[in-house]
C-alpha cells in the first residue's frame, strides 16, 4: 500500500530574508504571547503578496517600508491553514530592492511541546509554568511568522520581554537588560550567525545553574530545575571536554562566545541541538550521584555529545532540506560514539553500537515498508516520521561503515574540508561525499548512493575452499528480506569486506570492495580448519549467512571467548535474523545460543536478552510451550546471574551494574524463584526503609517484583512514585509498572499513563510498557482505540505518536489481529505514523509466520533439553 502525499510546494523564493529583529512578551498565567517581528528582506522581483510560514498565530498588523523611503504598505492577512502559511496582500507592487516587513502578531503557549509552548513544574509545593521553545522541524511558524524552511538562514536579534525573577535564555548572551515597570524586565541578546529558523531558542522560568570555561575561553552552563544544581555536573564536565574534542576533530573552532545546556520538565525529544541554548529532557541532562543508574550516565554522556557535534554538523552546515535530514542525525549518532569512546573508554561504547543502532537498523529496514536514507518528504505531516531508525541508526551505521573503509586520517581531513567549504551554508548528501572522496582519493559518492538512495541492505552468502595455504571466498549478495522472499533483482550495494581469522582474532584485514552479485576473494596463509569470520568487527551494514562448515568451525571461538565481543554479538545478531526470514532454522540458533554459557560481555548480554525476549513474545501464543521456553532461559542465565550476583564488588568493570541489571530482569522475567524472593525481600527493606536499594539494581528489582506480585505491590510502587522527587526514579518506577500480570492492574496502569501523575512524554512508555503479555498487548490495544481521540490530539504528528502505534500494535502475533490493525486505521487516518502502521502489520504477520513454522521442531528441541 503506497504511502499518502499530501500536495505540497516550497514558498516562493521572490521575497527572502536576510535578520529578524524579534520580540516577544510571553504570559506565563494566561498561556499566551504577544510579539512583534522587523524582518530585512530583499524583493527579488515586484510581487503585491508576501508568502511566509504561520501557524496558530494571529497577525493584528503587517505593513512593509522600503529601504530607500518612509512610505508604509499596509497588508491584508490570509491565512492557508493546511499549509501553515500565510499570504500578506499588498494594495500595490512592492519593488524589487531592500526593505523591511514589520508585523505584530499573538499566539497560544500550547501544550503540545511544539512551538512556543509551556511546562509545567513544581517549585516549594507551587505549580509553575515555564516558557520554552521546540522549533525542529517546522514549528519556528508556531512562534513568529518566519520563512521556515532549514534553506532560507537569516540573523536574529533576540528581545525577550518577561516577568522580574525569571531566567530569559536564548541563543546568544544577553547584551542589555532594563526594567519596564509592572514587575517585567526586557532581555536583548546579541546577533546570532546567519542560521536555520528551526535553530533558534528561547527559555523562560525558574533555574539553577553551574558554570565552566572549556579550554577554549567557551562558556558552557547547565541549567537545572531550583535546588538540584549539583545534578548538572556530570553533564557539565562532559560537555568541557567534549568542546574541544570536536574542535580538534573537525579543525574548526566553536563559533558561538557561550553554550546552554538546560534541562526542560515537559520535552518530547531526547534533546534539540538549538545553537547555543540546548534543550534536553530532565533524563537525558540529570545525573544524581547517588540515586542515577549507570546507564543514565551513560546515557547522559551520549546524547551531551550528540548535540554538541550538532552545532558544527547541522548548525554550522544544514541540510538544504528535510530529505537530507540523515545529514544531520546520522552523522551525530556516529560521532556521539567517538566522543564518548574518548572522554569514556571503559564504556566500550562501540560494541554497544552494534546492539543500540546497527541492530535496530537491520532490523527495521529489512521490512517491505522501510524507506532509504534519504526519502523524500514535503509536508510538514511528513517529516516527523523519518526521525526513526533509518535516519539515526541507519545513517551513523553507513558513516561508520564508510570511516573504517576510508581510515580516521582521511576522514577528518574530508570532514574539515565539507565544513569549511560549506560553513553558513545548506548542503545536500553529495556535497559530504565530494569533501570525503577528495580527501581520501576513493569513489565515496559511488559507494555511498548505493546506500542511501535504495533501501534495504545485502544478505551475502559465503563459501570457502582451501586453496594450498590460502582461504578463496566466494561471496554473492542479494537484498535481505524480513520474510526470506526473493527480493527484485535489481538491488545491488558496493560492499566494504573486513575479515578476521583464527590465528588473528582481534585484527580485521581489509579484503576489498564487493561491487559483483558474486565474486571471489583470497585470504593469504590460513591454515586448513582455522575459521574465518566475514564482517570482522561487524562494521559492515549486512548479515552474514555461513555454510555449516563455516559457522561450526566459529562455535568453539564463541565458546571460549577467542572471537571478541564485537563478533560474537554479529554472529547471533545474523542467526536470529536469519531464523525470523525462515533461511534457517529456530532449533539451530537455540543451539548456537547454548554456546554463550561462558559469555561475560555485557552487550553480548544485552543483545542475547532482546532477540530471547523476542522469541518469548511469540511464544507467548502457545501456551503449552511457553514454560519449557522460560525454563531454557533460565538455564541459559543461570551461571552468569552466579558470577555477577546482587552486590556491586569493590572495583568492578564500569560495565558490569548494566550487565547485573540485564541479567537479573531477564531471570526474574522467567520466574526463578530464587531471583523472585531476593528481589523481594530487598524491595521490602527499601519500601520499609531499612535499605535503599542501590539505583543499578532498582529497574530489575522493581520490574521483577511487579511481574510476579499482587494489588499491594503495585500501590507499595504507585507510593514510591508518588513521593519520588526525581524524574530518573518516576520514569523507572512507571516504566516498571506495566510487569503487572493481572487485567485489572493493567488498566489500571493504562488508566494512571493519561493522568495528570504523568508527563506527556513519558505516557507513550507507560502505554508501552504494559505490552509484554498476550493480556497486556490486547488491553493496551484496546486502550490506544477508545482513546484515540484524545491520544491523537495530545501527539498530533509528532513522533511521539508513531512511538505509541509501534508500541501498541507490533508484538502481537495472529493474522487476524493486522488486519483488524489495518482496518482501524484506514477509518482513523494518521498521516504522521502511517509508514509505522504498516511496519507493525508487516511484524505481525512475520510473527504469526514463524509462530506456524518453528512452532513444532522449537517445542521437540526444548521438551529433550530440559
Amino acid at each position: 500500500m503506497p504511502l499518502t502525499k499530501k500536495k505540497f510546494e516550497r514558498l516562493p523564493k521572490t521575497v527572502v530574508p536576510s535578520n529578524y529583529k524579534l520580540t516577544l512578551k510571553p504570559d506565563l498565567k494566561n498561556f499566551t504571547f504577544e510579539g512583534s517581528v522587523d524582518i530585512a528582506v530583499e524583493v527579488v522581483s515586484n510581487v503585491s503578496t508576501v508568502k511566509l510560514h504561520a501557524c496558530e498565530i494571529v497577525v493584528h498588523e503587517a505593513f512593509y517600508r522600503d529601504a530607500f523611503s518612509e512610505t508604509k504598505l499596509n497588508a491584508t492577512t490570509e491565512y492557508y491553514k493546511d499549509d501553515e502559511e500565510i499570504g500578506l496582500k499588498f494594495s500595490s507592487d512592492i519593488m524589487a530592492g531592500k526593505g523591511t516587513l514589520s508585523l505584530k502578531f499573538s499566539g497560544e503557549l500550547n501544550d503540545k511541546m511544539r512551538g512556543f509552548y509551556r511546562s509545567k513544574y513544581t517549585l516549594n509545593n507551587e505549580e509553575l509554568y515555564a516558557a520554552v521553545t521546540q522549533f525542529e522541524a517546522t514549528d519556528a511558524r508556531r512562534a513568529f511568522p518566519c520563512w521556515d524552511e532549514p534553506a532560507i538562514k537569516a540573523t536574529f536579534d533576540i528581545t525577550l520581554i518577561v516577568p522580574e525573577g525569571k531566567v530569559a535564555l536564548s541563543n546568544m548572551p544577553v547584551i542589555s537588560s532594563q526594567e519596564l515597570g509592572d514587575q517585567l524586565v526586557e532581555y536583548k541578546y546579541s546577533t546570532t550567525p546567519i542560521m536555520s529558523t528551526y535553530l533558534v531558542a528561547f527559555v523562560v522560568g525558574d533555574y539553577d545553574y553551574l558554570e565552566a570555561v572549556d579550554e577554549d575561553d567557551v562558556l558552557v552552563r547547565v541549567y537545572t530545575p531550583k535546588g538540584k544544581q549539583e545534578q548538572g555536573r556530570f553533564a557539565l564536565d562532559v560537555a568541557v571536554k567534549t568542546l574541544p574534542f570536536y574542535k580538534k576533530y573537525f579543525g574548526i573552532a566553536y563559533p558561538l562566545p557561550k553554550v546552554d545546556l538546560i534541562a526542560i520538565a515537559d520535552f518530547s525529544a531526547g534533546a534539540m541541538e538549538n545553537w547555543g541554548l540546548i534543550t534536553y529532557r530532565e533524563t537525558a541532562l540529570l545525573v544524581d550521584p547517588e540515586n542515577s543508574s549507570a546507564r543514565i550516565k551513560q546515557w547522559v554522556a551520549l546524547v551531551v555529545g550528540h548535540e554538541l557535534a550538532h552545532q558544527w554538523f547541522g548548525n554550522l552546515v544544514t541540510m538544504e532540506w528535510w530529505t537530507h535530514l540523515w545529514l544531520n542525525e546520522g552523522f551525530a549518532s556516529w560521532i556521539e560514539y567517538l566522543c564518548v569512546d574518548y572522554c569514556f573508554p571503559e564504556y566500550d561504547v562501540w560494541t554497544q553500537f552494534i546492539n543500540n543502532d546497527l541492530g535496530q537498523a537491520l532490523e527495521m529496514d529489512a521490512l517491505d515498508n522501510s524507506h532509504p536514507i534519504e526519502v523524500e518528504v514535503g509536508h510538514p505531516s511528513e517529516v516527523d516520521e523519518i526521525f526513526d531508525a533509518i535516519s539515526y541508526s541507519k545513517g551513523s551505521s553507513v558513516i561508520r561503515m564508510l570511516h573504517e573503509y576510508l581510515g580516521d586520517q582521511d576522514f577528518r581531513k574530508g570532514m574539515n574540508v565539507y565544513l569549511t567549504r560549506h560553513q553558513y551554508k545548506n548542503t545536500f548528501t553529495e556535497d559530504l561525499w565530494d569533501a570525503l572522496g577528495e580527501a581520501s582519493g576513493k569513489p565515496v559518492e559511488k559507494i555511498m548512493s548505493t546506500w542511501t538512495k535504495q533501501m534495504g541492505f545485502p544478505v551475502l552468502k559465503v563459501s570457502q575452499v582451501q586453496d594450498g595455504p590460502d582461504r578463496r571466498l566466494t561471496i554473492s549478495q542479494s537484498k535481505f528480506t524480513a520474510d526470506g522472499s526473493p527480493a527484485n533483482d535489481s538491488y545491488q550495494w558496493l560492499v566494504p569486506l573486513l575479515t578476521s581469522t583464527q590465528s588473528e582474532p582481534c585484527k580485521p584485514q581489509v579484503l576489498g570492495l564487493l561491487e559483483d552479485k558474486t565474486q571471489e576473494f583470497v585470504i593469504p596463509n590460513v591454515p586448513k580448519g582455522d575459521w574465518v569470520k566475514l564482517n570482522a568487527g561487524t562494521i559492515g551494514v549486512y548479515r552474514v549467512m555461513y555454510p555449516s562448515d563455516m559457522l561450526e568451525a566459529l562455535i568453539p571461538a564463541v565458546k571460549d571467548l577467542s572471537l571478541p565481543p564485537k563478533d560474537r554479538l554479529g554472529l547471533q545478531s545474523d542467526l536470529f535474523a536469519l531464523s525470523r526470514a525462515g533461511l534457517s532454522s529456530a532449533v539451530d540458533v537455540l543451539k548456537v545460543i547454548e554456546a554463550f554459557e561462558n559469555e561475560k560481555d555485557y552487550t553480548v548480554w544485552s543483545n542475547l536478552s532482546s532477540n530471547i525476549a523476542s522469541i518469548s513474545t511469540i511464544l507467548q501464543y502457545a501456551d503449552d510451550i511457553y514454560p519449557l521456553f522460560k525454563n531454557f532461559v533460565r538455564k541459559l542465565f543461570t551461571n552468569i546471574a552466579l558470577t555477577v550476583g546482587w552486590d556491586a564488588q569493590p572495583g568492578e568493570d564500569t560495565l558490569v551494574p548494566l550487565l547485573r541489571e540485564v541479567v537479573l530482569s531477564r531471570m526474574g522475567r522467567c520466574g526463578d524463584e530464587a531471583t523472585v524472593a531476593e528481589a523481594r525481600r530487598r524491595f521490602e527493606a527499601h519500601v520499609n526503609g531499612t535499605a535503599k536499594l542501590p539505583a543499578d539494581l532498582r529497574s530489575c528489582v522493581y520490574t521483577t517484583v511487579l511481574h510476579n506480585g499482587d494489588a499491594e505491590t503495585f500501590q507499595q510502587v504507585m507510593k514510591l512514585y508518588d513521593e519520588a522527587d526525581m524524574q530518573e526514579e518516576k520514569v523507572r518506577l512507571s516504566r516498571a509498572m506495566g510487569s503487572v500480570q493481572d487485567k485489572e492492574l493493567i488498566e489500571t496502569v493504562l488508566e494512571f499513563s493519561l493522568s495528570e501523575k504523568v508527563r506527556s512524554q513519558d505516557a507513550v512508555f507507560v502505554i508501552g510498557s504494559t505490552t509484554g503479555s498476550v493480556v497486556g498487548r490486547e488491553l493496551a490495544w484496546e486502550f490506544m482505540k477508545n482513546k484515540f481521540s484524545i491520544l491523537n490530539e495530545r501527539y498530533e504528528g509528532g513522533f511521539l505518536l508513531s512511538r505509541l502505534v509501534q508500541a501498541t500494535t507490533e508484538s502481537f502475533a495472529i493474522e487476524e489481529k493486522a488486519q483488524e490493525i489495518e482496518a482501524f486505521f484506514k477509518e482513523h487516518p494518521m498521516p504522521a505514523a502511517e509508514r509505522t502502521v504498516q511496519q507493525s502489520i508487516e511484524n505481525i504477520k512475520l510473527n504469526a509466520k514463524w509462530l506456524q513454522r518453528e512452532l513444532k521442531t522449537v517445542q521437540e528441541f526444548l521438551t529433550s533439553s530440559t
